[in-house]
């Protein structure tokens, strides 16, 4: 898990009334299924849009939004919590004299919604005064009134809490038998019920779902007070409650014996191996610092991804508009203009917010703008950003990216990641082909600690699993690894690909940015990736 999950999701184990406030009200599980009337929320929709129009808004969007949350917290044969909340209310977002202005309320009624719209333009009108230039907004079509849903088979959130604590202690309990001395395991399940409307004429209803059951098994050696964990290798999904169905076509056997997953999960299967590889960790020997070829799986390398290209290829971070959680970007514009080669000619890195059982997927964004892929690196030259429809004039683009977005009715919309991924390679290459040819080299499953700088020029990553690579051949289990690479260098040093029937997503359930702070889900996609001549450093090392 990441630090800035753990902080987000604290308060969520200590207590019922720890939950944080912005996620809503309790409420009982049975709420979760229901949802609002559209020809409701279509007319508080049209009442603030003609509220802000007769106070002098040249454009108006509404979001009006129902965001369901549920969470269930074990620890062995215990049950922590379980967290039902509801979030709902309507954000309205307005130009006015050239300025943007924004208000929310959780009034839903006609004149609650149009208040709001008021004072969203009274405040774009004061924002007006201080203002240099005026905003500039691409044009979107309006797409009328149009819905789209997460192609979903079964909905979380009608699957009795009963069975999921079933499923969460049955899984401690294989953990435990295995090995474990302690497991915590969690699921979180959220629908997000979202409807958008503006005055370029659409009116969008979405039904987005995300899951993820992440666990931590610990493993102790008793006599020295020695301990090791291994997380579980699931990837949070835009899917529904199926992904824990665990499909045997979709489990994924590394050249050792290591079971990773696609789009469906074994979880029980996934706590026994970890129990097991937890107290293989106690015995394995640490790591010989030194230069290595890398293979990096993609559960670990979605997070290089996600650090090292998602959020520098950000605009609003390359032009210094957004600094919080680690800084800016070393992409500056310039680089684009240059062709800067950000990787070798086997990287191709794309965004998108259409891939199926991604977290980003949407059909629209939170501007109303149909959601695509693009390239963001072609064969290792930079190409793009991600961008919305106030910053595409400043790349002379025509339209936005579609990867707008707000965490809540209440939060305004603003630039975040869409789904940044590693296209897979061109030419048929297994895993194993792929390690036969390494000679002196590091095999890493899973994310693990890591560190950046405030320009994602530098960066540290640890992982779950290491396996020493000799000759070609996997040969034992190490510890204590991390990698220090600086992001061109790395991306430079790809070598080989591994071909789409490996392509798999990871992803962050709670990726933060903003000030005030805001989270968002997003998928980063890859198969398996060869990076030579990479600096491995000892993490267990004392300096004295």
């Amino acid at each position: 898990m990441q630090r800035r999950d753990f902080l987000a999701l604290t308060g969520l184990t200590v207590g019922g009334l720890m939950v944080p406030s912005y996620f809503g009200k309790a409420i009982a599980a049975e709420q979760l299924q229901s949802t609002l009337d559209i020809a409701f929320k279509k007319r508080l929709a049209d009442a603030a849009l003609a509220a802000a129009k007769q106070a002098g808004a040249s454009y108006c969007d509404v979001r009006i939004g129902r965001y369901l949350r549920q969470f269930v917290i074990t620890r062995e044969d215990k049950v922590q919590n379980v967290v039902n909340t509801e979030s709902t209310g309507a954000g309205i977002r307005v130009i006015a004299n050239g300025a943007w202005g924004f208000a929310a309320t959780n009034t839903l009624t006609a004149e609650g919604v149009a208040a709001a719209a008021r004072q969203a333009a009274a405040i774009a009108t004061a924002n007006s005064k201080t203002q240099t230039a005026p905003v500039q907004l691409a044009k979107a079509p309006g797409f009328g009134e149009v819905s789209w849903k997460t192609p979903i088979r079964k909905n979380a959130m009608e699957v009795p809490i009963k069975e999921k604590v079933d499923l969460l202690l049955g899984v401690n309990a294989a953990a435990i038998n295995a090995g474990a001395d302690f497991v915590n395991s969690m699921m979180f399940v959220v629908n997000e019920q979202k409807y958008f409307a503006s005055t370029d004429g659409s009116y969008i209803d979405q039904d987005v779902h995300r899951i993820w059951v992440p666990m931590t098994v610990t493993a102790i050696d008793k006599a020295s007070g020695k301990f090791r964990t291994r997380d579980g290798l699931s990837s949070p999904v835009g899917m529904g409650y199926e992904y824990l169905d665990g499909d045997a076509t979709q489990k994924y056997a590394t050249p050792n014996g290591v079971i990773n997953y696609g789009l469906s999960y074994d979880m029980k299967e996934d706590a026994i191996a970890s129990a097991k590889q937890a107290r293989a960790k106690l015995t394995a020997p640490s790591v010989k610092p030194g230069k290595y070829d890398l293979v990096l799986d993609p559960s670990h390398t979605w997070l290089t991804i996600h650090e090292n290209v998602g959020h520098p290829l950000e605009l609003d971070r390359v032009l210094g508009y957004e600094a919080n959680y680690a800084g800016t970007s070393f992409a500056t514009l310039d680089k684009r203009k240059e062709a800067f080669q950000y990787g070798s000619g086997l990287v191709n890195l794309f965004a998108d917010k259409v891939q199926t059982g991604s977290l980003g997927a949407v059909g629209y964004d939170d501007e109303g703008v149909k959601t695509k892929r693009w390239d963001l690196v072609k064969e290792g030259k930079l190409v793009d950003y991600q961008t919305i429809r106030d910053q595409a004039h400043i790349l002379g683009k025509d339209e936005s990216d579609g990867c707008c977005y707000a965490d809540s009715w209440s939060s305004v919309q603003f630039q975040r990641m869409a789904n940044v991924s590693l296209a897979p390679g061109k030419t048929k290459l297994s895993v194993a082909d792929m390690i036969k040819d390494v000679e002196n080299g590091i095999y890493i499953i899973g994310d693990g600690s890591f560190s950046i700088d405030q320009q994602r020029y530098n960066a540290q990553f640890g992982g779950q699993l290491f396996y020493e690579i000799k000759n070609g051949k996997i040969t034992q289990q190490l510890e204590d690894v991390a990698y220090q690479i600086r992001t061109p260098e790395f991306w430079n040093a790809c070598t080989a690909i591994c071909d789409e029937s490996d392509y798999r997503l990871g992803g962050s359930f709670f990726d933060g940015k903003g000030q005030p702070g805001q989270v968002s889900a997003v998928s980063h996609g890859s198969s398996t990736a060869r990076f030579n001549g990479m600096n491995v450093i000892n993490t267990a090392r004392s300096l004295g």
